[in-house]
C-alpha cells in the first residue's frame, strides 16, 4: 500500500472585518452606529468602512502587515478606521487619545507604524515624526493632513477585497495600561480575537441579538473597542455619547432613549454613574448587562450598583494581554447579601485555563497564594518587539498574569493585589488589597489607594490614601482604630492622608504610580499625615 503525503490542515481564518460585510447583508437598514442625532445603518457603515479602507490603500499605500497609528477620541471615524485595517489586512494601532505627542512619538517608534490618522483636535501629535511613517491623514479639516471623509468620497468605488488572514495574523497591536511602567504592545491577532469574541458573547451577554443596544462609555482604543466589536458580531447598534466629556445625566438619558441592553465600563466609572442623581430618575430597566472590568470592584460599591441597578452586573477579571478572557462573575453569583463569595473575580472562563502557581511553576493546592497564570486561545501572541518581556510572561505555555491571589475549591478565584503592590514591611509580605477592601468598608472613605514607602526601621511602611464622602470628616487616628477591629496589626497603614480626588488614568483606573509620585512631591513640600 502507498502512503500518501499528509496534507497541512490550513490556518486561514475569517477576516474580522467580514463581520461588517455581514450585517449588511442581514440588516441593512438596521442602525449599526448612533452618534447624538447622526445615524448609520449596517449598508452605510460597511460602505463607509470600505471607503476608508480604499482611502489607506491609495492615498497611505497600506497593505497587508502594515502598522496604522491612531490618535482620536472617540467617533464612529475611530471606530471604522479599526474595520478598515482589519479588511486590509494591515494592524490597527490606536493610542490612548489623552497621551503627550513624546508618548505618540514613542508608539510610531515602537510599532513602526506606516501611517497616522490623526484626529484634527491634536495637530501637535499630527506633527510627529516616526521611522516609517509616510502618510498623516485628519479625522475633520485641518492643516496637517487631507481629510478622511473626503478621500473616502474620492475612492469609494475603489473597494479593496478582504485580505486573506491567518489565524496567527496580527490584527490590533493593544497598548496596556501602562500603570507600572510604559505601555507593552500586546499583539492581538485575527484568530484569537475570533475566539474572544465567542468568549465574549458566550460568558457575558449571552442571548444578544441586533435587538440589544451597547452604550459606550470608555475610549474605544480599549476594553470598550473590543466589547463593541463583540456587539458588532449580534448586529447589535453602538450608542456613542455626544459630549465631549463624562456626563452622567447624558448616559443615563440614552440608556433610558434607547433602551440600552449592555454597557462597558471600568469600577470608578460605574461607582459615579450609580451615585449619579439621575440613576434615581431615569428609566434603566431595560439593562441586562453592566460589565465591568478593568480593576476589582470595591464591596461597598458593588453593593451600591447592585441596589441602584438590580442583578444586571457582570464582572470579568482579564488583563488586554488575554483581552478579558481570564475568569468571570456573572449577574447570578452578585449578591448583597452574605451568601456572596466576596472579592472573588469569578471562574475560568468557556475555553480557557486558569491556574495558581508557586514560583516555580507548580500548581498550587486551593486557598493557597500565588500568581494567577492562564492558557487558552484568548491569550495573545505576545508583546510586539519586546522579548525580554515575553520571556518574563510566559512559561511552559501559560501567560503569567502578575496578579497574586487564590483559587477555593470550587474554581472560584480572589486576586490579592498585583506582584508589583506588594511591599514587604519589618520581614512580612504585605497585599494592599485586602487594606483597601477594609478601609472601603468605613462609610466615610469612598476612594482609598495602600501601597509601601521606604522606612529606614521597617524597611517599607504601608501609607493610606483616602477621598472622604462629601459632607464626611475623619482622620487618621479614628481610621486606624475602626481598622485594628478588622486587619492584623501589622498590615495597619502607618500614615494616612485624605486627598479631595485621586489621579486616575486616561482609561479611568486608579494609578498608585501616579499616587505614589503625587504623595512624594506633597511630602518634599512639607505636607504631613493628619
Amino acid at each position: 500500500m502507498t502512503e500518501t503525503a499528509a496534507t497541512p490542515f490550513s490556518t486561514r481564518t475569517m477576516n474580522l472585518a467580514h463581520l461588517v460585510e455581514q450585517q449588511a447583508r442581514r440588516l441593512p437598514d438596521a442602525p449599526a452606529f448612533i452618534w447624538g442625532d447622526e445615524q448609520w445603518s449596517w449598508r452605510a457603515f460597511d460602505r463607509r468602512v470600505k471607503a476608508m479602507a480604499a482611502a489607506l490603500a491609495h492615498e497611505g499605500g497600506i497593505r497587508k502587515g502594515d502598522r496604522v497609528l491612531v490618535q482620536s477620541q472617540n467617533c464612529n471615524q475611530l471606530f471604522e478606521s479599526m474595520f478598515a485595517c482589519f479588511r486590509l489586512g494591515a494592524v490597527w494601532v490606536p493610542a490612548n487619545f489623552r497621551g503627550m505627542p513624546d508618548d505618540l512619538v514613542w508608539m510610531a517608534e515602537l510599532s513602526g507604524a506606516k501611517a497616522l490618522i490623526c484626529n484634527a483636535a491634536f495637530p501637535e501629535h499630527a506633527a510627529i515624526e516616526g521611522p516609517s511613517l509616510e502618510t498623516c491623514i485628519a479625522i475633520g479639516k485641518a492643516d496637517f493632513g487631507p481629510d478622511i471623509n473626503a478621500l473616502m468620497e474620492r475612492y469609494a468605488d475603489h473597494v479593496p477585497p478582504l485580505a486573506a488572514v491567518d489565524r496567527d495574523d496580527p490584527a490590533w497591536l493593544f497598548f496596556t495600561s501602562g500603570t507600572s511602567g510604559r505601555p507593552k504592545a500586546s499583539v492581538l491577532t485575527h484568530g484569537q480575537l475570533g475566539f474572544v469574541i465567542n468568549n465574549h458573547l458566550c460568558d457575558l451577554v449571552p442571548g444578544s441579538t441586533e435587538a440589544d443596544a451597547s452604550l459606550v462609555v470608555a475610549p474605544l482604543s480599549h476594553g470598550a473597542g473590543m466589547h463593541q466589536l463583540m456587539m458588532a458580531a449580534r448586529g447589535a447598534p453602538t450608542i456613542l455619547p455626544a459630549a465631549a466629556r463624562f456626563d452622567t445625566a447624558e448616559i443615563w438619558s440614552l440608556v433610558e432613549r434607547w433602551r440600552v441592553t449592555n454597557m462597558f465600563t471600568v469600577p470608578t466609572i460605574l461607582k459615579m454613574l450609580v451615585e449619579a442623581p439621575e440613576a434615581m430618575s431615569a428609566d434603566h430597566s431595560s439593562l441586562r448587562h453592566v460589565i465591568y472590568a478593568g480593576a476589582p470592584m470595591y464591596r461597598s460599591d458593588q453593593i451600591k450598583a447592585l441596589d441602584v441597578l438590580g442583578p444586571v452586573l457582570v464582572q470579568y477579571f482579564g488583563l488586554g494581554e488575554v483581552t478579558g478572557a481570564i475568569t468571570f462573575l456573572p449577574p447570578r453569583d452578585h449578591s448583597t447579601g452574605d451568601d456572596m463569595r466576596e472579592g472573588t473575580c469569578g471562574y475560568a472562563r468557556t475555553g480557557m485555563q486558569v491556574e495558581i502557581q508557586g514560583e516555580d511553576g507548580t500548581a498550587l493546592a486551593p486557598g493557597e497564594t500565588g500568581e494567577i497564570c492562564v492558557t487558552g486561545g484568548g491569550v495573545f501572541a505576545g508583546y510586539w518587539r519586546n522579548p525580554e518581556a515575553n520571556a518574563k510572561s510566559f512559561r511552559d505555555g501559560w501567560f503569567r498574569t502578575g496578579d497574586i491571589g487564590h483559587m477555593d475549591e470550587n474554581g472560584y478565584v480572589y486576586i490579592t493585589g498585583r506582584a508589583s503592590d506588594m511591599y514587604i514591611s519589618g520581614g512580612s509580605n504585605i497585599y494592599p488589597r485586602e487594606i483597601e477592601e477594609k478601609i472601603l468598608l468605613h462609610p466615610a472613605v469612598t476612594e482609598t489607594a495602600v501601597f509601601g514607602m521606604p522606612d529606614p526601621k521597617w524597611g517599607e511602611i504601608g501609607v493610606a490614601v483616602c477621598v472622604l464622602e462629601d459632607g464626611h470628616t475623619l482622620d487618621g487616628v479614628a481610621l486606624d482604630t475602626y481598622l485594628r477591629e478588622l486587619l492584623s496589626s501589622y498590615k495597619l497603614p502607618r500614615q494616612y492622608f485624605f486627598w479631595e480626588d485621586l489621579p486616575k488614568t486616561g482609561y479611568g483606573k486608579l494609578s498608585k504610580r501616579i499616587i505614589r509620585a503625587e504623595l512624594e512631591e506633597r511630602l518634599a513640600a512639607g505636607e504631613s499625615a493628619p
